[in-house]
C-alpha cells in the first residue's frame, strides 16, 4: 500500500497521519460519524478480546473452577501458562513479521527507525527488544496472572460488595457493562498514569516503560512491577461494580492482549496489498514521543482534552504544547528562585 495516499513523512522519514485525532463522536456532535465509530470501536480489537475470554472461560477457566477457590498453585501455573504462550504468540507475530522480517518495512510506521537499530546502555543486554521482551514476560505476565487469580478466588467464594450477578437475570445491565468497560478503563488508566508520570513515581516506576521512546510490541507491558501492579488492578474494581467475572475477565483480557494496540509502532498493519488493519496506535504513540500529553486512551472519556493534555497530532495542538511545557519550566524555575532566595 502507498503510506502517503494516508499521511505524510517529514524530513527524518517519520510518518504522520494526515487526519488528526478526534475525540469520540457523541462529544463533539459528530453524530453522523457513530456509524464509523461503532464498527472500529468493536471490530477487530474488541471482537479479538471478548473471543480470547469465552474461550479462556469455557475451556479454561469453567472446567476448572475448583482449583481456583484456594491459592492453589495449579490454579496459577494454568492461568500463567496460558497468558504466557498467547502474549507470546500474539505480541511475537507482530514483532517477528513486522519488526524482524520487516513485512511493510516502515510503511505507515510513526518512527522511520527500528528499535534494533539503536542500542543503548539503558536497556538489559544494550537491546530494547531483549529488555523489553524479559521485563514483559518474567515480570509484567505473572502479575497479571496473580491478580486474575485473586478474582477468580473471590468469585469462586462469594466474594463481592454487592454479589454477582448472573446473565440470564441481568443480561441488558451486563450486555452494558462490558460495552462500557474500555470506557471504564480508560478512566483507570488515565489516573494512574498521570500518578505515575509525577516525581518521585516517574523516577523509580515509569521511567523504565519510557526508556522506549520509540515502541515496539514487547514494549506494551515492559513495565516496573509497581506499575504493572497498578494497571492489571482495574480488574478489581469488578469487585465492587456490580457484575458478573466473564465482564471482569473481558477487562482483564483487554487490557493484557490490548496493552500491544499503542505500541505497535505502526498506523496500520497490511493485510493484503489492498487492505490493512487499523491499529489506533497514533495517540500513544504520541505520549511515548512528548511524554506529557495522551494519558488515557484515544478519547472515548475525554480526560485528556479536559485537562489540556490532548494532542491530536496537529500543529496547533504541537503550539499548545510548547506553550504549556514552557509555563511549566517558568514555575519550576519562580519555585526554585524562592527556595534559594528562602535559603
Amino acid at each position: 500500500m502507498d503510506d502517503l495516499k494516508f499521511g505524510s513523512r517529514d524530513k527524518r522519514g517519520n510518518w504522520a497521519p494526515n487526519e488528526p485525532l478526534d475525540i469520540a463522536p457523541f462529544w463533539t456532535g459528530k453524530f453522523n460519524m457513530l456509524g464509523e465509530f461503532a464498527r472500529a470501536y468493536l471490530w477487530p480489537w474488541n471482537a479479538f478480546h471478548m473471543a480470547m475470554t469465552l474461550a479462556y472461560w469455557f475451556l479454561l477457566i469453567q472446567p476448572n473452577l475448583a482449583l481456583f477457590q484456594t491459592f492453589s498453585l495449579a490454579g496459577f501455573a494454568l492461568l500463567l501458562a496460558a497468558n504466557a504462550a498467547c502474549i507470546f504468540a500474539m505480541y511475537g507475530s507482530i514483532e517477528l513479521f513486522f519488526y524482524v522480517r520487516r513485512k511493510q518495512d516502515n510503511r505507515f510506521k510513526y518512527n522511520a527507525k527500528f528499535p534494533s537499530e539503536n542500542p543503548s546502555d539503558v536497556f538489559w543486554f544494550k537491546s530494547q527488544n531483549l529488555d523489553n521482551f524479559v521485563r514483559s514476560m518474567f515480570m509484567s505476565v505473572p502479575i497479571w496472572t496473580v491478580i486474575e487469580v485473586i478474582f477468580l478466588y473471590c468469585f469462586t467464594n462469594g466474594i463481592h460488595a454487592f454479589g454477582w450477578l448472573s446473565w440470564e437475570d441481568s443480561w441488558i445491565y451486563l450486555v452494558i457493562l462490558t460495552l462500557i468497560t474500555p470506557m471504564i478503563h480508560e478512566v483507570h488508566f488515565f489516573c494512574i498514569h498521570w500518578l505515575i508520570h509525577q516525581q518521585p513515581l516517574y523516577k523509580w516506576v515509569h521511567s523504565v516503560h519510557h526508556n522506549s521512546i520509540n515502541p515496539s510490541p514487547w514494549s506494551s507491558l515492559s513495565m516496573h512491577p509497581v506499575e504493572s501492579t497498578l494497571y492489571f488492578a482495574e480488574v478489581l474494581w469488578y469487585l465492587i461494580i456490580p457484575s458478573n467475572p466473564i465482564v471482569g475477565m473481558f477487562t482483564s483480557k483487554m487490557i493484557g492482549f490490548g496493552a500491544v494496540n499503542g505500541h505497535i509502532g505502526f498506523d496500520k498493519l497490511e493485510v493484503t496489498e489492498d487492505s490493512a488493519v487499523d491499529t489506533h496506535a497514533y495517540a500513544h504513540y504520541l505520549h511515548h514521543k512528548y511524554f506529557e500529553v495522551n494519558y488515557g486512551g484515544d478519547g472515548l472519556i475525554p480526560l485528556d482534552k479536559m485537562f489540556g493534555f490532548w494532542h491530536d497530532g496537529s500543529k496547533e495542538a504541537e503550539e499548545r504544547m510548547k506553550t504549556r511545557f514552557k509555563a511549566k519550566k517558568e514555575r519550576v524555575k519562580a519555585r526554585n528562585a524562592g527556595v534559594a532566595a528562602k535559603g
